[in-house]
């Protein structure tokens, strides 16, 4: 019986290699389609529907629905495919539950981080998509249904944040008792940073001018640039665990060297 063949990358492998050939190629895959997602989520949110940075919620009727009427096509058309690529949050979060898999720590957290951030698409995006999208879609609509439809789009988006804030809660607690240095300990902290950001967020609920309204300075402003960071980071750090991923269940090893650098002399005289 011929031993089962296992492709070895080689050193310098291109991305390309590594997500059709490399013995990581479904991390690797799984790492791409987050990439494509959060660049495809920014385009689509604050180019083509142009709900973000989010309008007033202290408009009233009559510009609300002159907003939904003005960017008609830009909603229908964005929302469309916001719908067609909402399948890409499963690889995505399956990427991060294991990470947790390959911490120290029981797989309660890993299940549990998956579960909820599968249901954290609902109030994260669906909910806003299908709200505006009801209230784009027949512009002859009763003026008093579409402010409806705005405010319970906005407050979806902007107001139940508890799910992400358990999220990352979780995340953290696991970082910092995790024993197999999957992610450094300053990332933990960083997820207390963004937990934090969606307990701010929940006076938008309340207030309709100010920094606590949806669109104000702390409730959105300093939030999205938080989170921009923690997605940077998050982001760069799961490259970094695929990099040094030995399917091992210890700790991890430290990233290998690039082939550029094997090949620079290490001192001494001829």
């Amino acid at each position: 019986m011929s031993a089962q063949h296992v492709a070895v990358e080689p050193p310098g492998a291109g991305f390309w290699w590594k997500l059709r050939h490399g013995p990581k190629r479904e991390l690797w895959f799984a790492w791409a389609v987050m990439v494509v997602f959060y660049n495809l989520y920014g385009l689509l949110f604050f180019v083509v529907t142009r709900v973000q940075p989010p309008p007033s919620p202290g408009w009233d009727t009559a510009t609300i629905a002159h907003w939904v009427n003005d960017h008609h096509f830009g909603i229908l058309a964005g929302f469309s495919v916001v719908f067609l690529v909402a399948g890409m949050c499963g690889p995505m979060n399956a990427l991060l539950a294991y990470s947790m898999l390959r911490m120290s720590v029981s797989r309660v957290f890993a299940y549990s981080y998956m579960i909820m951030y599968a249901l954290s698409a609902i109030p994260g995006m669906l909910v806003m998509a299908i709200a505006i999208t009801v209230a784009a879609l027949r512009p002859d609509r009763d003026p008093e249904l579409i402010v409806w439809l705005y405010d319970l789009a906005f407050l979806s988006f902007s107001g139940t944040m508890g799910v992400f804030l358990v999220g990352s809660l979780v995340w953290m607690l696991a970082i910092l008792i995790d024993k197999n240095r999957v992610f450094p300990k300053w990332f933990g902290y960083l997820n207390l940073c963004n937990a934090l950001t969606e307990v701010v967020v929940a006076p938008a609920w309340i207030f309709q001018r100010g920094v606590f309204a949806w669109n104000g300075a702390i409730a959105w402003w300093i939030n999205v640039i938080v989170f921009g960071i923690y997605t940077v980071v998050f982001i760069t750090l799961l490259r970094r665990l695929i990099g040094r991923e030995e399917f091992g269940t210890g700790p991890l090893p430290d990233l290998p060297p690039k082939a550029d650098q094997l090949a620079q002399p290490t001192g001494g005289g001829r």
